[in-house]
């Protein structure tokens, strides 16, 4: 089996962790070149920290942690805490993690990956705001051409918001950081709100993890547990969506996926519909198309995925 060569770049953030614990538990589809974190979710140095206690967890001390944007390209940071606490993981109980950070800037290492390596050959997945990527595309337009597919959870379309009523989290805390990757000319692979908003907690679900004795899977269990719990006393309704593990999950298992071409815009200027992502299908040449909306998201088919990986 072929191993993709795979760039992480997060916020870690609870479905941050699950998608990490998901990457590491797959050493025969990823081989995963580095994890770069930025600020997002919570702050820049609690993302790191929380990226290496994670790989502590997973075991997978053999990869490399870079931290790198501490605020968004333009505008003021925008937090998530009350959707991940104050650490960023729950409730989990946290520790120093051994493993350290490595040096070099999360943009730098973007470049210096994806320059040395053959063109189109590395992947990258983008789980929080797109700043890591934004900056590195502006210090090196030579790494446009030379990306491989570009994997994103960002935007809304159908669903509407999750911080406004038009703009999802991750694209609301940059976007101009989203414009700069969008209009960049890379072939991106858009997660939103449409598809994640399908994957999300029972607690059947959470009972699975809960009933395995591995560490990754507890440390799931918690997690979820966490989410699905602020889940009902914010919002209310029935389960919390697991967001970040579907661009993992599209690279193991993309049959899980529907997706279609798109043209997909950021709009920068407008103070009531800042962040909001335009995603037009009625494109003049669909095969050309530099973009893909994912449309569908097979739940049941994800949550297997994870559990199989996390409980054996």
């Amino acid at each position: 089996m072929t191993r993709t060569p795979l760039i992480i770049d997060c916020d870690p953030g609870v479905d941050d962790a699950i998608a990490l614990l998901l990457a590491f538990a797959s050493p025969d589809e990823l081989d995963i070149l580095a994890i770069t974190t930025l600020g997002g979710n919570v702050s820049a140095d609690l993302t790191a920290r929380n990226a290496c206690i994670i790989r502590q967890i997973a075991g997978r001390e053999d990869v490399p942690v870079h931290a790198g944007a501490r605020r968004p390209l333009v505008r003021e940071p925008v937090g998530a805490g009350e959707f991940h606490g104050k650490t960023g993981l729950g409730s989990l109980e946290l520790f120093e993690p051994a493993g350290k950070i490595s040096p070099g800037h999360s943009a730098q290492v973007i470049i210096d990956h994806v320059m040395r390596a053959p063109s189109g050959s590395i992947t990258l997945t983008l789980l929080g705001p797109m700043t890591n990527l934004a900056l590195a595309m502006r210090l090196e337009p030579a790494i446009i051409p030379r990306l491989g597919p570009v994997i994103v959870m960002a935007g809304a379309r159908s669903e509407g918001g999750n911080i406004t009523a038009s703009a999802e989290y991750n694209v609301f805390a940059d976007p101009h950081a989203a414009h700069v990757v969008l209009s960049s000319g890379a072939r991106i692979i858009v997660h939103g709100l449409d598809a994640t908003h399908r994957v999300r907690t029972t607690p059947q679900r959470i009972a699975r993890f809960a009933a395995s004795d591995t560490p990754e899977a507890q440390t799931a269990a918690k997690l979820l547990k966490f989410s699905a719990d602020v889940q009902q006393e914010i919002v209310g309704d029935g389960g919390a969506p697991i967001h970040d593990p579907c661009p993992i999950a599209w690279i193991i298992a993309p049959q899980l996926f529907k997706s279609r071409p798109a043209d997909i815009r950021i709009e920068t200027v407008s103070p009531l519909t800042l962040g909001h992502t335009a995603v037009e299908f009625r494109l003049g040449d669909p095969a050309a198309a530099r973009h893909h909306w994912v449309t569908h998201a097979d739940a049941d088919g994800l949550f297997n995925l994870i559990a199989e990986r996390l409980t054996q």
